[in-house]
């Protein structure tokens, strides 16, 4: 049972003064000493997401339940006007309309205290089980050693540019020749566009031939970090970047590469784009700069290189920008916030730096980030793989069992009050497996050492046992909370995706979701048409609740690079829970999801079998 001191995510309902304070842009913080004391998290003020996805024998129509909305709302269910639903749906939030032909068009209308209020937006079809937003491929290149190249549609994020209350896609181009930071040669350049869910580009900016491309390289965050209800956009950039305006940003003609391909000189830089329009608002020196490449773990530009991005609720409140660099070696972690159209430094966590120097910090990053308040404080700490940096920038402890290619930060043992988290090693000399205690780095448990692990997962794909479960490629068995195993290894160990009707998680591989057993898989979708990301990652584009209820969309590239092809769950639920994507772990996971070794996004809660009553956010919106 979860325990009953424990309030993080309670929802916190909105006085008059709350009201005044979310309508003026601030954060307010209630008097503590009474049990709702909590402070309230900037989320974005978001439409009802309706969707209405086809099964061949009628529509699943769901949407969200807004943290903003009554613990009592209900809904009602509209298709071209005439309501379809005999009564309010309670329960849930979705309605399967039976004999509907795909075509038919629907709203939904909220219920508070008996008084229906106006209608939704209407709702996105899923005609084939799928949404296709249409792309424009950038024109492909030769580069200077005459390498030609074409591009494939890369990493994406979500969040309202525009401020509609409509989640729009950024979406990473990456050319053909893209390199790992080991691999020497020129590649072509990174292109990032913004584009609303009907396909319409509302922007593109070329970073140009100073930034090298690769899974590394450039970490893309897109959040509404100011709080005017229209998400920004910051990514790392350098001489020759274009914005979506067409300014290049520093020296137009300058040439960094050298003659193996690597950009290992010249000015760094942070730009905070709008997400509207793709204008350059704001730039500023990138921290960490390179300095002395070799100060990095090597001379010819590997480790330099090695960038990582994040979106934290340092104060609480508001979010920050997460802005990184190195983690075979020294790591430099940079906290920004962006406020009246200025960058301000927060903090910066150096592992070189007098405070931290000889206390293990060095060498113990990850190939991705964690976000969340691992220790119960109201503020998010940032877990860096094998260690974690306070909300103040302090570190706040080190396991010392060095670098990783996975990692889960999550509520994965209701049983015990807090987060926990899981990790494998990439070296061979250190623990293949770990579950430590994230507020302090305590080890519950750790495997021996035995290889490159280059894969775990952590999640409840399975109801034969209580809390979640995790493996790793190395390992042969699925493992409780304790460490003991409990079951054979599932079929893959990539991604998560809530899909089907309970809130045990599935199995999210290449471009397929399959329901674990404990004798074998069973397959619920085949993406169709459509290609996978990073290689042997074999990610999506993006996964998570970006739409309808809290169940989780898949978002591939089609194999000809002219879509994103949006998968909606088919399957009915009796589960009710907040949209996702107003509990801000969720939502900062799903912002950071596409940093460096992409993973799965974890709420703050457990959301799995036998799952207590799930909070609700305490949260306003701008």
């Amino acid at each position: 049972m979860r325990h009953p001191h424990r309030r993080r995510g309670r929802r916190v309902p909105l006085t008059a003064l709350a009201v005044a304070a979310a309508l003026a842009g601030t954060a307010l913080t209630l008097t503590p000493g009474t049990a709702e004391a909590a402070t309230a998290r900037q989320v974005e003020k978001l439409d009802r997401g309706v969707v209405s996805v086809h099964t061949g024998t009628g529509n699943l129509i769901s949407w969200r339940w807004l943290a903003t909305d009554p613990d009592t709302v209900s809904f009602n269910v509209y298709r071209a006007g005439t309501k379809v639903n005999s009564t309010p749906v309670t329960g849930s939030t979705d309605y399967f309309h039976a004999g509907a032909p795909n075509s038919a068009d629907y709203t939904v209308r909220a219920v508070v205290n008996g008084v229906e209020q106006a209608d939704s937006v209407h709702a996105i079809q899923f005609r084939a089980g799928y949404k296709d937003v249409p792309l424009s491929p950038p024109a492909g290149g030769t580069t200077p050693d005459g390498v030609a190249y074409t591009y494939e549609a890369n990493d994406a994020s979500v969040a309202d540019l525009d401020g509609d209350g409509a989640l729009d896609f950024v979406l990473k181009w990456q050319p053909t020749n893209a390199k790992d930071n080991s691999q020497s040669g020129y590649t072509g350049n990174t292109v990032v566009d913004g584009i609303r869910l009907d396909g319409t580009r509302l922007w593109r900016i070329d970073l140009g031939r100073n930034i090298r491309s690769g899974a590394h390289y450039t970490q893309f965050q897109a959040y509404d970090y100011d709080g005017d209800g229209k998400a920004e956009v910051a990514m790392k950039t350098a001489d020759g970047t274009v914005d979506g305006t067409g300014a290049v940003i520093g020296n137009a003609s300058a040439d960094h590469r050298n003659s193996s391909g690597y950009v290992l000189s010249g000015p760094e830089y942070l730009t905070m784009f709008n997400g509207q329009t793709g204008k350059a608002m704001g730039t500023v020196d990138y921290v960490p700069a390179r300095g002395t490449v070799s100060s990095w773990g090597d001379s010819y530009g590997n480790r330099v290189d090695r960038f990582l991005a994040g979106t934290a609720y340092l104060d609480g409140a508001r979010p920050s920008l997460i802005m990184a660099r190195g983690y075979y070696t020294r790591s430099v972690i940079a906290a920004w916030d962006w406020r009246g159209g200025a960058f301000t430094r927060r903090w910066t966590f150096d592992t070189n730096s007098s405070t931290n120097a000889g206390r293990g910090y060095d060498g113990q990053g990850s190939h991705s980030l964690s976000v969340g308040d691992v220790d119960n404080d109201g503020k998010d700490e940032i877990v860096y793989g094998a260690m974690a940096v306070d909300d103040n920038g302090s570190g706040l402890w080190t396991a010392r069992t060095g670098h990783g290619d996975a990692q889960h930060l999550a509520d994965l043992d209701p049983s015990t009050p807090g987060l926990e988290y899981f990790k494998v090693s990439e070296s061979a000399s250190q623990p293949a497996e770990l579950y430590l205690n994230p507020a302090s780095g305590a080890v519950r448990w750790k495997l021996a050492a035995c290889c490159d692990n280059g894969r775990g997962v952590a999640g409840d794909v399975w109801a034969g046992n209580d809390g979640a479960e995790v493996w790793s490629a190395s390992d042969t068995a699925i493992r409780d909370e304790a460490g003991a195993t409990k079951g054979r290894e599932p079929s893959s160990a990539n991604f998560l995706s809530w899909w089907d009707g309970d809130p045990v998680r599935e199995l999210l591989d290449g471009t397929k979701i399959d329901k674990y057993g404990p004798s074998s898989d069973t397959r619920l979708l085949t993406g169709s048409g459509v290609a996978s990301n990073n290689g042997t990652k074999a990610t999506p584009a993006l996964s998570g609740d970006i739409l309808g209820d809290w169940r989780e969309e898949v978002v591939w590239r089609t194999s000809d690079n002219r879509n994103l092809r949006i998968y909606s769950t088919p399957y009915e639920t009796s589960t009710r829970i907040t949209t996702l994507l107003h509990d801000t772990m969720y939502r900062t996971a799903l912002a950071w999801q596409n940093s460096g070794y992409n993973q799965p996004p974890h709420p703050s809660f457990y959301l799995g079998d036998k799952m207590p009553t799930a909070p609700r956010p305490s949260v306003y919106t701008p």
